[in-house]
């Protein structure tokens, strides 16, 4: 039995745990964060993130995952069906670039869903500055 390749970038995503989990602040090692403990900075994050989200800002751009995957399903019909017209069968065409179009835009969605969406990643950015703390980036 062959997977399509979605559910193959889906297993990997599971098998892998947290390689597919979203991005978190990596903070530099300044007197707050030294004063404070890792633990406690975890849970200054943590409450950073929740306060974003209390404040309407979504934490990972997944929902989008599925609004690629129909538009690139889209585009893929309508370039299967122009190409399968020119050599003589857009039905099977157009089925084909769907096919192609979605599984693309699904595992491509899928690997830039860990991607903080901008305006919650500045705001607990923020949030963290305010507590003196300093981020380096995401990973």
């Amino acid at each position: 039995m062959r997977l399509a390749p979605p559910f193959l970038a889906l297993s990997l995503c599971l098998s892998l745990g947290t390689a597919c989990s979203g991005k978190r602040p990596v903070l530099y090692p300044n007197t707050t964060l030294q004063m404070a403990g890792t633990s406690q900075a975890e849970e200054d994050v943590d409450a950073c993130v929740v306060s974003a989200k209390d404040y309407g800002l979504d934490e990972r751009r997944g929902e989008r995952v599925a609004e690629r995957t129909v538009q690139r399903s889209a585009v893929g019909t309508a370039a299967g069906a122009a190409g399968g017209a020119v050599w003589g069968n857009a039905g099977r065409g157009a089925a084909t670039g769907a096919a192609a179009g979605a599984a693309g835009g699904f595992v491509r969605g899928i690997f830039r869903s860990r991607d903080p969406d901008p305006l919650h990643k500045r705001y607990v950015e923020v949030c963290l500055r305010q507590q003196g703390y300093q981020v380096l980036g995401w990973r």
